[in-house]
């Protein structure tokens, strides 16, 4: 059984290009509820999946629904996750029919993402400043790039030297897509500061970092290689931090602080729409809200 989930899991990275933490929460999910299969005291385990049928997946759900252990989104993505996997199975031909066809999905309550204030994004955009050396230029990069461009932070750490160009007029930053070149997107960098502690970084603190002169990523750890997610996550939780910004910040906030203030300086939905990347501007439009609460 534990086969079929990684097969399911293959199909959405080759197939789907669905993002590495999407697919981890996914693993996850269903790793929890195979456990759960195999722990089941009413009859015999199953064996396989076409073991599995509608009363043991709606018994699990509510399970997680009365557990008191999973917020509303949670248990949401863990059925989307269970269904999704189900539906796969039926299309492979490993079942006839899908168990979880007329099973409901929690309804999710939907929070507006946060954005910080102008203020808060001037303390922590200075906080790198007050160090020296090539981390701090690396992280006063980081920040700077995120809040300038309004990048993914998936994106931000995915970017290679080659995809910047500060040299041909006006400068830009391509940010590549998964599904191949007709999905990339190219973002002009206009803000001057983030401009020149790119340049900084670039041309000293990233040399310093540089182990293997064949690394392509822009940003590097301190062994030289590619930054991760969770190293950038980490950088932006110290400094907000040392800062003493109170305000939840996640790693997606200076892309939501981004979009909100320039709404609130006029870009139209289109324009930021484009340079988000979103493919609905649906999605987009969720930043008129914010404004409307700040």
């Amino acid at each position: 059984m534990k086969d079929r989930i990684q097969s399911f899991l293959d199909f959405l990275e080759m197939e789907k290009s669905y993002a590495e933490n999407t697919i981890a929460a996914y693993q996850n999910d269903l790793s929890q509820f195979y456990q759960y299969t195999q722990t089941v005291r009413e009859g015999p385990k199953p064996e396989s999946w076409p073991d599995v049928d509608k009363k043991m997946v709606g018994t699990y759900i509510e399970r997680l629904k009365t557990s008191g252990e999973y917020a509303s989104s949670t248990i949401a993505r863990k059925v989307a996750a269970i269904k999704s996997f189900f539906h796969f199975l039926v299309a492979e031909g490993d079942l006839k029919e899908d168990p979880t066809l007329s099973l409901d999905s929690p309804k999710v309550k939907k929070r507006l993402p946060k954005a910080m204030t102008p203020g808060e994004i001037e303390r922590l955009l200075r906080a790198p400043a007050r160090e020296s050396g090539s981390k701090a230029q690396r992280d006063l990069a980081l920040l700077e790039m995120l809040y300038a461009s309004g990048m993914r932070v998936t994106e931000l750490v995915s970017l290679d030297v080659v995809d910047v160009d500060l040299e041909n007029g006006d400068s830009t930053v391509r940010v590549r897509s998964k599904r191949g070149g007709a999905r990339d997107r190219v973002i002009p960098l206009t803000e001057e500061s983030a401009l020149k502690v790119l340049k900084d970084y670039i041309n000293n603190g990233r040399e310093q970092l540089l182990h293997d002169p064949d690394e392509p990523a822009l940003f590097l750890n301190n062994r030289g290689q590619r930054l991760t997610r969770q190293g950038l996550w980490l950088i932006i939780k110290h400094y907000v931090e040392e800062v003493g910004i109170s305000t939840e910040v996640t790693p997606h906030t200076l892309r939501h602080s981004f979009a909100a203030h320039k709404l609130s300086q006029g870009k139209s939905l289109q324009d930021i729409q484009k340079l988000l990347g979103h493919a609905n501007i649906s999605t987009t439009q969720v930043y008129t809200h914010i404004n409307r609460e700040s």
